[in-house]
Protein backbone atom coordinates (compact mmCIF):
# COMPACT_ATOMS: atom_id res chain seq x y z
CA UNK A 1 0.00 0.00 0.00
CA UNK A 2 1.36 3.12 -1.14
CA UNK A 3 0.31 5.80 2.07
CA UNK A 4 2.15 8.71 -0.01
CA UNK A 5 -0.67 9.15 -2.29
CA UNK A 6 -3.61 11.24 -1.55
CA UNK A 7 -5.88 8.76 -3.40
CA UNK A 8 -8.45 7.15 -1.40
CA UNK A 9 -9.18 3.08 -1.84
CA UNK A 10 -12.67 2.02 -1.67
CA UNK A 11 -12.97 -1.53 -1.24
CA UNK A 12 -15.14 -3.38 -3.83
CA UNK A 13 -18.47 -4.87 -3.85
CA UNK A 14 -16.34 -8.35 -3.50
CA UNK A 15 -14.16 -7.49 -0.72
CA UNK A 16 -17.19 -5.77 0.91
CA UNK A 17 -18.99 -9.40 0.76
CA UNK A 18 -16.42 -11.21 2.06
CA UNK A 19 -15.90 -8.47 4.86
CA UNK A 20 -19.28 -8.98 5.99
CA UNK A 21 -19.71 -13.19 5.64
CA UNK A 22 -16.14 -13.06 7.80
CA UNK A 23 -17.52 -11.19 10.23
CA UNK A 24 -21.09 -13.62 10.45
CA UNK A 25 -18.77 -16.88 10.46
CA UNK A 26 -16.70 -15.73 13.35
CA UNK A 27 -19.99 -14.64 14.77
CA UNK A 28 -21.87 -17.94 14.65
CA UNK A 29 -18.57 -19.62 15.44
CA UNK A 30 -18.04 -17.94 18.90
CA UNK A 31 -21.58 -17.99 19.78
CA UNK A 32 -21.39 -21.47 21.62
CA UNK A 33 -17.66 -20.60 23.72
CA UNK A 34 -18.85 -17.24 24.70
CA UNK A 35 -22.16 -18.74 26.04
CA UNK A 36 -19.99 -21.62 27.32
CA UNK A 37 -17.37 -19.45 29.21
CA UNK A 38 -19.96 -16.86 30.14
CA UNK A 39 -21.67 -20.33 32.41
CA UNK A 40 -18.36 -21.03 33.73
CA UNK A 41 -17.38 -18.18 34.93
CA UNK A 42 -20.60 -17.41 37.10
CA UNK A 43 -20.92 -20.99 38.42
CA UNK A 44 -17.57 -21.03 39.75
CA UNK A 45 -18.63 -17.87 42.16
CA UNK A 46 -20.14 -18.32 44.74
CA UNK A 47 -23.55 -16.59 43.80
CA UNK A 48 -23.81 -19.18 41.23
CA UNK A 49 -22.60 -22.16 42.90
CA UNK A 50 -25.22 -21.53 45.51
CA UNK A 51 -28.13 -21.09 42.75
CA UNK A 52 -26.87 -24.46 41.68
CA UNK A 53 -26.76 -26.40 45.02
CA UNK A 54 -29.52 -25.07 46.81
CA UNK A 55 -31.54 -23.19 44.42
CA UNK A 56 -30.64 -19.38 46.23
CA UNK A 57 -29.57 -16.01 44.92
CA UNK A 58 -30.35 -17.25 41.36
CA UNK A 59 -30.83 -15.46 38.32
CA UNK A 60 -34.31 -12.65 38.51
CA UNK A 61 -33.32 -12.19 34.25
CA UNK A 62 -36.26 -14.45 33.14
CA UNK A 63 -34.86 -17.46 30.92
CA UNK A 64 -37.06 -16.57 27.82
CA UNK A 65 -34.46 -13.25 27.55
CA UNK A 66 -31.67 -15.53 27.29
CA UNK A 67 -33.18 -17.63 24.86
CA UNK A 68 -34.06 -14.87 22.76
CA UNK A 69 -30.79 -13.53 22.26
CA UNK A 70 -29.04 -16.47 21.73
CA UNK A 71 -31.68 -17.10 18.61
CA UNK A 72 -31.93 -13.45 17.74
CA UNK A 73 -27.69 -13.87 17.27
CA UNK A 74 -27.76 -17.45 15.48
CA UNK A 75 -31.04 -16.45 13.21
CA UNK A 76 -29.03 -12.50 12.42
CA UNK A 77 -25.95 -14.45 11.42
CA UNK A 78 -27.81 -17.07 9.40
CA UNK A 79 -29.62 -13.76 7.57
CA UNK A 80 -26.54 -12.22 7.14
CA UNK A 81 -24.88 -15.77 5.54
CA UNK A 82 -27.76 -16.82 3.42
CA UNK A 83 -28.97 -13.26 1.98
CA UNK A 84 -27.70 -12.25 -1.44
CA UNK A 85 -24.33 -11.21 -2.16
CA UNK A 86 -25.21 -8.46 -4.96
CA UNK A 87 -27.95 -6.97 -2.85
CA UNK A 88 -28.78 -4.70 -0.25
CA UNK A 89 -25.39 -5.16 1.36
CA UNK A 90 -25.90 -2.47 3.91
CA UNK A 91 -28.74 -5.18 5.19
CA UNK A 92 -26.30 -8.03 5.36
CA UNK A 93 -24.18 -5.28 7.46
CA UNK A 94 -27.13 -4.42 9.82
CA UNK A 95 -27.69 -8.26 9.99
CA UNK A 96 -24.50 -8.85 11.28
CA UNK A 97 -24.48 -5.84 13.46
CA UNK A 98 -27.64 -7.28 15.39
CA UNK A 99 -25.84 -10.80 15.48
CA UNK A 100 -23.10 -9.28 17.37
CA UNK A 101 -25.07 -7.05 19.50
CA UNK A 102 -27.64 -10.10 20.33
CA UNK A 103 -24.82 -12.65 21.60
CA UNK A 104 -22.54 -9.81 22.82
CA UNK A 105 -25.61 -8.69 25.18
CA UNK A 106 -26.84 -12.00 26.09
CA UNK A 107 -22.80 -12.55 27.51
CA UNK A 108 -23.56 -9.12 29.80
CA UNK A 109 -26.70 -10.79 30.56
CA UNK A 110 -25.12 -14.39 31.72
CA UNK A 111 -22.37 -12.76 33.36
CA UNK A 112 -24.62 -9.71 34.97
CA UNK A 113 -27.59 -11.83 36.19
CA UNK A 114 -27.73 -15.75 35.69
Amino acid sequence: MNTTTEQHVTPTPQQKDRFITGWAVAGLLSLLPIVALSWIVVLSGERGSRCLEYGEQCSTIPGYALYDAFGLAVFAGLVALVWPRARWTYARLWAVFVQWAAQLALGAMILNGA
